[in-house]
């Protein structure tokens, strides 16, 4: 059993791994221009807020490698509209926009667009490789919030394959998988594109993780019958006061916590947090198309010109989470006074 990983670097190029296709095709796909990376993060070939921002900061240095100027005016000028480019890719994940910053941030030094093209792709190198580091970390500090208990619930996929490797919410289960310790997994399909039954499923099992599959609907009777004893999820943006966005559906298993009296984890990095933004009612929420509820593939399950609302996130207060696992620490309420304690600068502002 092994930990699938999603992202590459090799030939100056970039390999992930296409989950549009999971989990019934295991293919990997190599980008060589921004609008292939561009692409792959709209279509949800790449995705999870870590990956994408590993994702866009390759895609920069990609694109870098095209400029063929000698002028350092120029070529910071094509720079910053690829940087701008990708930034339009998803609004929600705020790593995107924090790896992007530093890839800008990386070349202010440069006297050369050669030196600046290397400095460009050093920084993404260093992204890829901090983000694997961090999602160990988040793991091992998960795993003593989880001391005791091994029935948890999740959804989404906030995996190896969102991540550099072992992923936030996923990670006590492959890190514990290693270790020799059980736990069961209720993975939460996770309507409209199924990430949780696609992704999370299949990783886990290849992990060799005990996971069992479930509708969202049936997170209730299940925490009841199954006796759950903590879900931990993911995050795409955390603003200053805790507030958490995350796939659409985590506010239903916050609020069941809260009502069951069971543990409601939240685990990301520190690119996660944007202490720019006071509260969650800040966070843009993504609104995706119409045929991500309509269909299922290409086989239409709802009346034809059904309207549709479709919000890719929502936002859990601050208020329903017990804990959120970073790689700087644990970080209990209060919220706003404890996650400046903790990350200090190191979040996205």
């Amino acid at each position: 059993m092994t930990i699938p990983v999603s992202i590459e670097w090799k030939n100056n190029r970039l390999i992930i791994l296409d989950q549009q296709k999971l989990p019934h095709e295991i293919d990997y796909l190599t980008l060589d221009t921004i609008e292939s990376v561009y692409d792959a993060i709209v279509t949800l070939k790449v995705r999870g807020a870590p990956a994408i921002g590993i994702t866009a900061a390759y895609g920069i240095a990609l694109a870098a490698m095209n400029h063929h100027t000698e002028n350092m005016l120029d070529f910071r000028e094509y720079v910053q509209k690829d940087v701008e480019y990708l930034a339009e890719s998803r609004p929600t994940a705020v790593n995107l926009f924090w790896a992007l910053e530093r890839t800008l941030l990386s070349i202010k030094v440069a006297q050369t667009v050669h030196e600046a093209q290397e400095l460009l792709l050093k920084e993404a190198r260093q992204i890829h490789i901090e983000d694997e580091e961090s999602c160990r970390t988040i793991g091992e500090y998960a795993l003593t919030l989880l001391e005791g208990q091994s029935t948890v619930m999740t959804i989404c996929n906030a995996g190896s394959i969102a991540t550099a490797k072992y992923g936030t919410a996923l990670a006590p289960f492959h890190l514990g998988r290693e270790r020799g310790k059980d736990f069961s997994v209720y993975a939460c399909e996770t309507r409209p594109v199924f990430q949780g039954a696609r992704l999370t499923v299949w990783e886990l099992q290849q992990s060799g993780v005990d996971v069992t599959l479930i509708t969202d609907s049936m997170a209730a009777h299940t925490i009841q019958t199954k006796k759950i004893e903590a879900i931990i999820v993911g995050a795409d943006r955390i603003a200053a006061n805790g507030d958490t966005a995350n796939k659409i559906g985590t506010l239903n298993l916050a609020i069941l916590a809260n009502a069951f009296n069971i543990p409601f984890y939240v685990a990301a990095p520190s690119s996660t947090f944007d202490l720019s933004i006071s509260d969650g009612s800040a966070i843009p929420i993504e609104e995706r198309q119409s045929r991500e509820v309509t269909h299922i593939g290409n086989l239409p399950i709802a009346p034809p010109n059904t309207k549709v609302y479709n919000p890719a996130f929502d936002v859990t207060p601050a208020k329903y989470i017990s804990a959120i696992i970073s790689e700087k620490g644990i970080i209990y309420p209060e919220f706003k006074e404890n996650i400046l304690a903790v990350l200090g600068k190191t979040a996205s502002n």
